[in-house]
């Protein structure tokens, strides 16, 4: 009997226990979480592919990478707010779904994450909330708690999307841009439900020295009502609590101490999670929300307001932002992304040894912010826009949608109203009244509270710009475009930010290429000619030359090396170097011909107690030959650079022949040594062709003297103000005719000397050695402002299989784009991309530095170059179709003392700084290298 007594109670207890609303808020997603699972609903499209009949499609998605509507960029219908041939289709949607009997009696939320771009929501039959919605970026949400049923019975949503808002503001502000304009319910939809008196919103602002304020919004108001909160650390562990906090009326502001919290920034992100509760006047628990959040402050510091200094301070140290614009974006689902593509994107900034993102030109996934909160990046959060701002009433409505949902994430220290122009004043106000932290807002392009911003200045112009008082910090800069910008520059740029104390950094433009997926062409990816290809990767992240200079460039710990000692800088502002590891190896790179690396010596290195922004040395253990390499990794176990030191090779002394016999014709003279026959002409000079083993190799017409100036320079290398079509030649370059003629062969010892008279090249001398290679000596004599200055020769180019070579790669350098590539052995399979258009890295083609020996693979066998006093120009870049960066003079194999510089989308080459300026020749000069032919 006491048994069943017994099992009855707690049959009841069960029951009670299960009856017992929860005060939990949950969600139920009614969609995918992303563009990983997506799930499908009914769909039909009213124009454009495969229109006018219902189907299905994924739900998260932009509707044109799903196969429906029109492709459309902004661009093409820029400044025209309803303009004819507009892609303009509607998308209808429509779903069930059930809800949980549980839920009876709860708060129901229907949440839409963001819509392109009007959005006409019905469920069950019934306008939910004011059943509108304009925007596309924004997440926004319906209350149709008396709209829904649980249970078993389904619930119907219908969902009528407008991809042009209806609201002519709504389309310039956000569709008449540089960006793919797509449609569709491109993130997430869910329900949210809440208990039925809940707490609706929170703001947190906690402060590096504990202090934590919290402003708790309720759904409605609950007389005599208390909220508290506690904080749990990573580990789960609770660390403090506060009092309980009065509800007047709907709303209260909780203020407590918590005592030495670990603070966060992007260097040491770490978060805590707030756990609320409210209660009813009895002290019943209604409702329990947690939020996470991070303790740090953020001091914008001006010395025109009596500051000491200067600049952006977070927990009271100055941070300098190497930041990026970042669009969502991947070329099979367009904006539509998951949370590991958002993590991936954090990785890669953080890869380039960035600290900061911009969100351009609206705000990001909830996923990505809190990949930037967890993994560490400082954000700049922007309201949706371009080149026109949105009226007050929508304006208003979408910045108190983004702040809300996104004020408490530690990583964002900027907001942003608009970009470019895009400004309504009047929605300041709106972000002030949202953000407890009450954060900066930024006005891109623009000087607006405190913080000088301009876009795209040339190197003069951004010295002038930071003479003003305000904080100088671009919010972009260095426009990429194809192989141009982004790093090309970067090193002067930042030298010059670097010394003015009031700049705080800036942010280039931009990360990735928006090359789209055209299901209507067959699978093409389209970039939309050059407005998409402004990155520093590709559309599937292929990573560029630029990746690497940056990541040079920007590395927290740069390092030189004195002798047996290395100089290290700590350019971290929190980090101490004792927390990071240093390890080292000398390599011994391939000779000549051979292609295998040998580790000569390997070790752990001390970490030295360099404090930020400090400077001290680290002494290296014994040093064998060879290439000397230091890894550094941070204090997460990741490797942020390896410094290469190139060793110094022992040069290769061939053997000069002995009793050459030339064989002579009227034309030609022949040389034959170690197998080779070297044939040149009587007529120009030049090598005409090399036979082994009695296979042509058709290395020829060389060496040529060649020199270039871009054809809007005079001949003093300043822009050409005497030429009315110079700015149409700013991207051409010209050569300067040799006046030279051939004045015959010599001979000296083993060495054919060819004699020029009147021109640039006076000698050029061909010392045979006894293995069949040949060492080059060019002179020539020549004054002048050039961009480019060798000697070259011809070589069919479709005979070209791969190079590899000892030196910098395996990247491409520019004049004004040293760094990035490093000292190594490297191998690259022939390969002819058009910028904007294929994608393959590195390219094969262009000029590359401090080689110490190059083998070109051809069909008809393998040309060598040893020990070359100049760089390598292997033909020359390719631009992409619209030819906006160069079209660079055809040279073949070269020689070269002086490559030319890259512009960027923007600026001409000269406008970027101090390396990008042409190079003074003055007189005599040469260059010598060994060839070889196999």
């Amino acid at each position: 009997m006491k048994r069943l007594i017994f099992s009855a109670l707690a049959s009841m207890v069960i029951l009670a226990t299960q009856a017992q609303p929860s005060v939990e808020t949950e969600r139920q997603y009614l969609s995918g979480h992303g563009a990983d699972d997506m799930v499908q609903w009914d769909f039909r499209c009213t124009d454009g592919r495969n229109s006018g009949q219902w189907t299905k499609i994924g739900v998260p998605s932009c509707w044109e990478l799903q196969g429906f509507g029109t492709y459309q960029y902004g661009m093409r219908f820029y400044g025209k707010a309803t303009p004819e041939g507009i892609a303009d289709e509607k998308g209808h949607y429509r779903t069930t779904f059930q809800l949980p009997e549980a839920w009876r009696g709860r708060q129901i939320l229907l949440t839409f994450e963001a819509v392109f771009t009007d959005a006409r929501v019905t469920i069950n039959g019934r306008k939910a909330g004011s059943g509108l919605h304009q925007g596309g970026f924004t997440r926004f949400q319906f209350d149709v708690s008396d709209r829904v049923f649980f249970g078993k019975k389904a619930n119907r949503l219908e969902v009528e999307v407008s991809k042009e808002s209806a609201d002519p503001q709504v389309n310039l502000a956000e569709r008449r841009a540089d960006y793919w304009n797509f449609g569709g319910i491109w993130r997430p939809v869910f329900i949210v439900a809440k208990p039925a008196l809940n707490i609706q919103r929170i703001a947190i602002d906690a402060k590096a020295d504990g202090r934590i304020r919290a402003e708790v919004n309720l759904n409605r108001a609950v007389p005599g009502s208390t909220v508290g909160v506690e904080i749990v650390d990573e580990g789960g562990k609770t660390i403090a609590h506060s009092n309980r906090f009065a509800v007047g009326s709907d709303h209260t502001l909780i203020d407590f101490m918590v005592s030495h919290p670990r603070l966060w920034n992007a260097e040491q992100p770490y978060r805590y999670t707030a756990v609320f509760s409210l209660r009813d006047s009895g002290g019943r628990l209604l409702h329990v929300e947690r939020q996470k959040f991070g303790f740090r402050t953020i001091e914008y510091r001006h010395t025109y307001n009596g500051d000491a200094e200067d600049g952006v301070f977070i927990n009271g140290k100055k941070v300098i932002f190497k930041g990026v614009n970042r669009h969502s974006f991947r070329p099979e689902t367009g904006r539509t992304l998951s949370k590991a593509k958002n993590i991936e994107d954090v990785k890669l900034i953080k890869s380039m040894n960035m600290n900061a993102v911009r969100l351009s030109h609206y705000p990001a996934d909830p996923e990505f912010l809190d990949a930037c909160d967890s993994l560490g990046l400082y954000v700049e959060c922007e309201l949706p826009g371009w080149h026109w701002a949105h009226g007050t009433i929508v304006g208003s409505q979408l910045a108190e949608e983004m702040v809300t949902r996104d004020c408490n994430h530690p990583s964002i220290i900027f907001w942003s109203n608009g970009n470019e122009g895009g400004f309504n004043y009047d929605l300041e106000p709106v972000f002030h009244r949202f953000d407890l932290q009450q954060r900066v807002v930024l006005y891109p392009w623009a000087n607006r509270n405190g913080f000088e911003t301009k876009h795209y200045r040339s190197w003069g112009e951004t010295a002038e710009y930071m003479r003003q008082k305000e904080i100088f910090m671009p919010t972009e800069f260095l426009h990429g475009l194809y192989d141009g910008g982004h790093g090309a520059g970067l090193k002067d740029y930042w030298h010059l930010m670097m010394s003015n104390p009031r700049c705080a950094g800036g942010f280039l433009w931009d990360l990735m290429d928006q090359g789209v997926v055209r299901t209507d062409m067959n699978g093409l990816v389209d970039c939309m000619g050059n407005f998409a290809s402004d990155g520093i990767v590709g559309p599937h992240m292929e990573k560029e030359g630029s990746y690497y200079t940056i990541r040079e460039i920007w590395c927290p710990v740069q390092i030189s090396r004195e002798g047996n000692r290395l100089k290290v800088a700590n350019h971290y502002d929190f980090t101490s170097l004792k927390d990071c590891r240093f390890t080292y190896q000398y390599v011994a790179m391939p000779r000549y011909g051979e292609s295998a690396t040998k580790v000569l010596a390997q070790g752990s290195l001390p970490s030295p107690d360099i404090n930020p922004h400090g400077e001290g040395y680290i002494t290296l253990p014994q040093q064998p030959e060879g290439t000397l390499l230091v890894t550094v990794c941070n204090p997460q176990g990741e490797e942020i650079y390896t410094w290469r030191f190139a060793e110094e090779f022992i040069a290769d002394k061939p053997v000069v022949a002995q009793q050459l016999q030339p064989h002579e014709t009227d034309t030609t003279t022949t040389v034959a040594v170690g197998g080779r026959h070297y044939t040149f002409s009587k007529k120009n000079g030049c090598l005409q062709s090399v036979t082994v083993a009695n296979r042509i190799i058709s290395f020829a017409n060389g060496p040529r003297f060649v020199a270039a100036k871009r054809s809007d320079r005079s001949d003093d290398g300043f822009y050409n103000h005497d030429d009315k079509e110079a700015f149409k030649k700013k991207t051409d370059y010209i050569t300067y005719a040799d006046q030279g003629t051939f004045d015959g062969f010599s001979w000296n010892d083993s060495t054919l000397v060819a004699t020029y008279r009147h021109g640039s090249l006076s000698q050029v001398e061909w010392t045979f050695m006894a293995d069949g290679s040949v060492r080059l000596t060019a002179h020539w004599y020549f004054n002048g402002v050039v961009d480019l200055l060798g000697i070259t020769f011809d070589y069919p180019e479709q005979q070209v299989k791969g190079k590899r070579w000892v030196g910098n790669g395996p990247y491409r350098v520019w004049q004004n784009r040293l760094d990035g590539p490093q000292y190594g052995y490297w191998t690259t399979a022939y390969n002819d991309p058009i910028p904007g258009e294929t994608f393959e890295y590195p390219e094969f083609k262009g000029y590359f530095s401090t080689v110490n020996w190059m083998q070109l693979e051809t069909k008809e066998g393998v040309i060598g170059i040893r020990q070359p006093n100049a760089y390598v120009g292997i033909y020359q870049p390719r631009d992409g179709r619209d030819h906006l960066l160069y079209t660079l003079p055809e040279t073949g194999v070269s020689l070269l003392r002086a490559i030319p510089a890259v512009r960027n989308k923007v600026n001409t080459t000269d406008l970027n700084g101090p390396s990008a300026q042409p190079y003074w020749a003055e007189g005599s000069d040469s260059i010598t290298a060994i060839l070889s032919f196999e």
